[in-house]
Formats: C-alpha cells, structure tokens, sequence
C-alpha cells in the first residue's frame, strides 16, 4: 500500500494539510515534516509552536516603508547613516535582505506587498502606492530606483510608477538587465545583484 493512502489520526492529517500550504512543500516534505515532529522531544515542538505565534504576534509593518519589522520604525529607517534621499522599491520584504546582502546600497527602501496583476485581480489599490506617494511628498527623495522583479508583472508595476514619479521631477532608475526576464530578485546571486545595482539605468 503506498505510503500516501495508510491511515492516520485526524490530527496528523490535518497538519499534514497545513504543511502542504506552505510555498515550496509538497504532500510528501509535508508527510515528513510532520512525523519528524512527531518522533521528536516535545521541547522542538513547543520552541517552533511558540517561534510562529511569536511572528504573528510581535511583527508589524513599518510605517514608514512598510517592512516588517518589531520596532517602528525599523532599522533601517530610523539609520541616520543611510542615504534618505534615495528610495529603493522592491516588491516583497525578502528582497530587501537580498538587496542587503550585497553591502552596495545604502539608501532607504519601500516595500509593494506585491505587483499589479490584473489575472489575479491586483490592481494599484492592493499594494502600498499611496504611502510610497506620501513619503515622495516632501521633496527629500532624489532618486527611486525601481527593484521590481523583472517579469510581465513587475515591469507592468515599474511602468506605473514610473507614469505617477517622474512627473514629480524625481530620477526613476531601473536596475539594469544583468537580471534575466522571468527570475525574482531573491534568488538573484550577489554578483548579478551588485552588476545590476551599479548599471541602473534611467526609466
């Protein structure tokens, strides 16, 4: 009999399932995650139970660029050694630590929650343009360099931003297309990163 179609407790089942949710795990890394939990000591249990209330409890957004974060504003905002004239946009909170991990940009970020999507019903008012246009208002920000993923979506997203900035007398840069079409910034490489950053071009 496969593996699949034993029986189980319920609750076995069940979290199976919501293990299954989650991006990048399928039914059987789900299966193993979960009867690894169970042979494990009741402590690992509790310490990973306790780490997922903990996220959802203490981690809000920046009001600022809307990151996550614990404090608010976050770090990076509140760096008086950062460049505060220059705003990178990026679409997901995670592209801000890949960004990061190359140690070439100093500036501020602005975080969408995603991109303008019309088949899967995201349109501009679904993502954090109105506090990206509030911070651009006071008229300290030079530069926005647009970070979008370089797919369908995240050039449609760039190409309006661009439309509602540049009127603005703002630069709007892209990075430069060290990046191929189709990949999300997270899984970019350092190197490709860096090349990208410094070959920004004007939008």
């Amino acid at each position: 009999m496969d593996q699949n179609t034993l029986p189980h407790a319920d609750v076995i089942d069940n979290l199976v399932q919501e293990f299954s949710k989650l991006p990048g795990i399928g039914p059987k890394s789900a299966q193993r995650i979960v009867f690894h939990l169970l042979r494990a000591g009741d402590e690992q249990s509790k310490y990973l139970a306790e780490a997922i209330l903990s996220l959802k409890q203490k981690i809000t957004l920046c009001s600022t660029c809307c990151n996550v974060t614990e404090t608010d504003p976050c770090p990076i905002c509140r760096n008086d050694r950062r460049d505060h004239s220059q705003i990178c946009i990026v679409e997901q909170p995670q592209d801000i630590l890949a960004m990061e991990h190359t140690g070439i940009y100093h500036g501020m970020y602005h975080v969408l929650h995603g991109a303008i999507s019309p088949t899967e019903g995201i349109g501009t008012e679904n993502i954090r343009v109105k506090e990206l246009m509030e911070r651009l208002k006071n008229g300290s920000v030079r530069e926005v360099i647009l970070a979008t993923n370089p797919n369908l979506e995240g050039e449609q997203t760039a190409m309006y931003l661009s439309r509602l900035i540049t009127p603005l007398g703002i630069r709007v840069t892209r990075l430069a297309r060290g990046l191929p079409f189709g990949t999300e910034l997270e899984y970019a490489d350092d190197v490709t990163l860096t090349r990208a950053i410094e070959g920004r071009q004007d939008f």
